[in-house]
């Protein structure tokens, strides 16, 4: 690790004890920490290449390699790693190592979960970046979504490498360690006792509820934190057999983690708007005040004229005429200071102001981040197009019984990991479309498209997808993708649409 990543880890401890020290810093407010490192960069890279992964100073003998595959732009990366020690040793809310991407200007991808045994891991997966880092950090749960700054494993270029591949710089934020945790009393955190009965991902589950509740989703994000909470207490039971409860913690996790974001972004986004709300009432103050000053002065200068004339008058009207004059002069330089110090602040709340537009322009990208993020995990699940309505999922005709809109045990499976990744995101809305081919009359065209998308809508909220933010809807054969005169075209035409939309992904619901 470079010396600037052991500052970072100084300067971080340096905060954490200034916090402790003072009071309690406002939920919505979440500390990051620039880090300065390597990405290494594919976009020349023509078949594979192999790359190392080195330890930091806190896992110094944890090391790894990844064998990486340029295919369109798209990243293949098959990586193991050993020597990995358990992660609580960094802090009773540290449960697991997460593999990230980071590509130069600061965008984290996570890109899985490391399962440990005896040390070693691997894992495969994929990163839609042309040029990133590849880093392992520890953290609370597999569905976290920014990078922690307790980073174990870095990428490097293997030596001797003749690979079309290159190291450049990349700058990326890091939440500090105890940034979960930081509105907790010392005294309060109790770290879990592990048993071999229960399913590790109800442990992190656990975690994950508790984080989400220190955050203030409790609050902010009621409907998915009580969904969370729900899924955690089903997870808790020993019914149903472990495979069961793992499946059901993993949304519990899913769930948590997004109550939490959308907790933090509402504070944060409220925060953003008192500071504007702040910097323009000091604009506006200080505006007054300008006014006021000039004003001052225009008097000012009046009393200097009435001087002026005043001295063809008698030495007695002259003087007093003078004494005047010096008085208003002097009002006129407390003005001046005043119009001067007034446009000082007017300057400062500028300044405040583009600050606060600064972060809402970060909360735009952050949505860029995640809309990219879904699209590469919907569209290993099913067919996904990105569009101005939003991520649209292409449901076949082959996955329904023919003439029926009883779903197939495979649909079943995919539809359940769909629910998985949305539920992760309770603001994001559904919309469930069917379609037909125009083979067949008008009635039984529109009964079928309608009664499709009914199933596939009560099965996606069997799956834990809330009620009141999915709708289905039936278009029997008026929306074809081709022309109905090709068997072809026929094949495509009947299907079933998962319109996902939301602010969150920067897509407001389109009708159609």
């Amino acid at each position: 690790m470079n010396k600037k990543l052991v500052g970072l880890f100084i300067f971080t401890a340096v905060i954490m004890m200034q916090g402790q020290a003072g009071t309690a810093a406002p939920l919505y407010q979440v500390s990051v920490v620039q880090n300065a490192a390597k990405a290494i960069n594919y976009r020349n890279l023509k078949g594979s290449a192999e790359i190392d992964f080195k330890g930091t100073v806190l896992l110094t003998d944890a090391k790894g390699t990844a064998v990486v595959r340029n295919k369109s732009g798209v990243m293949e990366i098959k990586a193991k790693f050993e020597n990995l020690s358990a992660p609580v040793q960094f802090g009773d809310e540290y449960m697991t190592y997460i593999l990230w991407a980071i590509s130069p200007d600061g965008k984290a991808m996570n890109l899985g979960e490391l399962i440990v045994k005896n040390g070693k891991s691997r894992i495969e997966t994929k990163a839609p970046m042309q040029a990133m880092s590849l880093i392992v950090t520890a953290e609370p749960y597999f569905a976290v979504s920014q990078p922690g700054n307790v980073v174990v494993l870095e990428n490097a270029v293997k030596a001797g490498s003749k690979a079309k591949i290159e190291l450049i710089d990349a700058k990326y934020e890091l939440l500090p360690r105890g940034e979960y945790t930081k509105n907790l009393a010392a005294a309060d955190r109790k770290s879990q006792v592990m048993d071999k009965k229960t399913p590790f991902y109800v442990y992190q589950a656990r975690n994950a509820v508790w984080i989400a509740k220190l955050s203030g989703a409790e609050t902010y994000a009621s409907d998915g934190f009580k969904n969370a909470q729900r899924l955690l207490a089903l997870a808790e039971t020993k019914e149903g057999g472990k495979k069961s409860r793992e499946l059901t913690a993993r949304e519990a996790i899913q769930g948590a983690e997004g109550s939490r974001s959308v907790a933090m972004k509402q504070r944060a986004d409220e925060a953003i708007l008192n500071e504007k709300k702040q910097a323009q009432n000091q604009i506006n103050d200080a505006q007054k005040q300008a006014i006021v000053a000039s004003a001052g002065q225009a008097k000012a200068e009046n009393a200097q004229a009435k001087a002026e004339i005043a001295k063809g008058q008698s030495d007695a009207d002259r003087t007093a005429a003078l004494a005047l004059a010096s008085s208003a002069v002097a009002d006129s330089m407390d003005s001046k200071a005043d119009a001067k110090a007034s446009q000082a602040a007017a300057e400062k709340s500028k300044g405040q102001a583009d600050a606060a537009n600064s972060r809402a322009q970060k909360a735009e990208g952050e949505k860029s981040i995640l809309r990219a993020q879904l699209l590469m995990q919907l569209n290993s699940i099913l067919q996904t197009q990105d569009t101005a309505r939003g991520l649209i999922v292409n449901m076949s005709d082959a996955l329904f019984k023919t003439g029926s809109s009883e779903l197939k045990p495979l649909v079943r499976e995919k539809l359940a990991k769909i629910a998985g990744i949305v539920s992760s995101q309770p603001s994001l809305k559904l919309n469930v479309e069917g379609h037909t081919d125009s083979v067949g009359g008008d009635e039984y065209n529109q009964q079928l498209s309608e009664k499709r998308a009914l199933s596939a809508m009560d099965y996606l909220v069997s799956q834990g997808v809330n009620s009141s933010s999915i709708s289905s809807q039936g278009f029997g054969k008026n929306s074809p993708l081709e022309s109905n005169d090709t068997a072809q075209g026929r094949q495509k035409n009947r299907r079933v649409e998962i319109i996902v939309s939301g602010d969150a992904i920067g897509t407001v619901a389109m009708a159609r």
